[in-house]
């Protein structure tokens, strides 16, 4: 209770401090945003995140966020601050993100057919008899979310869905798992080149040309930079430690205690595990074939679906692109919809070909499916909303103008563009707007073609996963809670020491280059 009221009234100090502002602007106010471009812009955002943390719950924490954006956006505006919440936040957030949520539908409904048919029960029962350790299941998802690479959103629900059950027998706390799927499938698809990440990069870079006078295009550069992506390669790295040293801190050592006692969920088992799964009816004829192939059918199925949108199949078209030209021309919230709806539809045809579903209980896991993923919804509407509070009060033109006044430290520019990275995602919860943010940036303030340039791009791209792992209000935080059903916030409180130990290492990476470069240490590097 003091945390709240301690947390209400500093709330009330910052509105208090903000109509004060805009009380010394005047009448000149409306016409001169105090607020937009500011450091203001950020300060939503971090409102938000401060009041999830300090009271676990996500829902009133996201919209008092929406709702200081939309103040600072209107000057304090009542009617324009109402107009903006339901505008520009709830219902731009619905019509941007339409395509993830026709897809996480989708992928509920599949998890829910595959339940019912006893493919999950199948596959669990293999696991007991395969995997014998807790450390055998960590190593399990990790190299399962390192197998589906092609897109984050996919690889956070479809490991969540397969291995919850086998997790769940060697007593690895839900908070644990979502943090297996989170660590593993952001960095697994930025340093993939085919994936819908790399696809996004390229579009924010160009082709370049080398001091040597070699013409790089900007998929090859997205690949160079790979090695030096220090974050993404250290987060894997950090999962097989972990897993093999049985080693735990932070609250995530609370979690495992209480989970090997029994205790999967430390706080808010009732919330989550309500759900009627143990009266749910799950046929014994299930299969373990009856849970890989539908996975292994979407994994396809989504690869085609991307490089279609990405036009590689219009042969007769002006914007006929070949594999590689496609995967960077695609849409993912248009490719992966469509290709979940292929493979639901096929699936219910099989399983009820094998004779393992009725029609009647296929049709029944469609709502099934749905609610499933109604708090992921959500959460995913109103981090968007809030997202969208950000780019209205020029979040973007802030950070930029920040970056550019760092003319003095041009020598330290790959770890303060991590940093920078870092915070921006941690503020926006988006790890494609950071990277399409800075990027541009860095191409142009880095030597075209040199090694430096590799770097700065990598410790932008490094820097905005590790932003997205530390924010409780990115998407992919969101899709990790919901593939594991883990309380949103006891993820994000367990995943953030592990990230900031992690981020620390990495930030000591990017150092030590601008050590060597600047002599400091006796080093020779390959742009000297």
């Amino acid at each position: 209770m003091k945390k709240k009221i301690l947390l209400l009234a500093t709330v009330v100090l910052l509105c208090v401090m903000c109509t004060v502002t805009v009380a010394a602007e005047g009448g000149e106010a409306a016409a001169s945003n105090p607020f937009i471009g500011t450091f203001w812009s950020l300060v939503p955002p971090l409102v938000a995140i401060v009041l999830a943390l300090i009271t676990k719950e996500v829902y009133s924490s996201l919209f008092v966020g929406i709702l200081v954006g939309a103040l600072f956006y209107n000057n304090f505006n009542v009617v324009g601050t109402v107009d903006s919440v339901v505008q520009q936040g709830l219902i731009g957030a619905v019509s941007g993100t339409a395509g993830i949520f026709v897809f996480l539908v989708v992928l509920g409904i599949l998890v829910a057919l595959i339940n019912r048919a006893g493919g999950s029960a199948a596959f669990g029962r293999w696991a007991q008899r395969h995997i014998k350790t807790r450390t055998g299941a960590m190593l399990a998802t990790f190299v399962l979310g390192v197998l589906i690479f092609i897109d984050d959103y996919f690889n956070c629900l479809t490991v969540g869905s397969v291995m919850r059950p086998v997790t769940d027998s060697h007593k690895i706390s839900r908070a644990k798992l979502a943090y297996l799927i989170d660590a593993t499938a952001a960095p697994i698809c930025m340093i993939a080149p085919i994936s819908s990440w790399a696809a996004a990069v390229s579009e924010y870079t160009s082709d370049v040309t080398t001091a040597s006078g070699e013409h790089v295009s900007s998929l090859a550069l997205f690949c160079k930079a790979i090695p030096y992506n220090f974050y993404s390669l250290l987060t894997l790295v950090f999962i097989v430690a972990i897993a093999l040293m049985k080693f735990d801190f932070g609250p995530m050592k609370k979690h495992e205690r209480n989970a090997a006692a029994g205790d999967l969920f430390t706080f808010g088992k009732e919330v989550i595990g309500k759900e009627d799964e143990e009266n749910t009816k799950v046929n014994a004829k299930g299969r373990v074939i009856d849970l890989l192939l539908p996975v292994v059918v979407l994994i396809l199925v989504a690869v085609l679906s991307l490089v279609y949108v990405g036009g590689f199949f219009d042969a007769d078209s002006s914007v006929y692109h070949d594999f590689i030209g496609a995967f960077g021309d695609t849409d993912a919230t248009v490719g992966l919809p469509l290709g979940g709806i292929v493979v639901l539809v096929l699936t219910a045809v099989y399983l009820i070909a094998r004779r393992l579903l009725s029609f009647r209980d296929a049709m029944a896991c469609i709502p099934k499916g749905f609610i499933a993923m109604v708090p992921a919804i959500l959460i995913l509407t109103m981090a968007t909303s809030l997202k969208n509070m950000t780019a209205l009060l020029d979040s973007d033109g802030f950070v930029k103008q920040a970056l550019a006044d760092a003319g003095a430290l041009q020598n330290f520019l790959p770890a303060i563009i991590f940093l920078i990275a870092c915070g921006i995602s941690f503020a926006t919860g988006t790890s494609w707007g950071t990277f399409g943010i800075l990027i541009p940036i860095v191409l142009n303030v880095m030597p075209e073609g040199s090694e430096l340039m590799v770097i700065g791009m990598s410790a932008c791209l490094a820097g905005s996963v590790c932003g997205d792992h530390c924010s409780p209000i990115s998407d992919t935080t969101i899709m990790s809670s919901a593939g594991a059903q883990c309380e949103h916030v006891n993820h994000v409180s367990t995943q953030l020491p592990y990230a900031l130990t992690v981020a620390a290492v990495s930030f000591v990476c990017y150092v030590l280059p601008t050590l060597c470069r600047t002599g400091l240490l006796p080093c020779r590097l390959p742009w000297r």
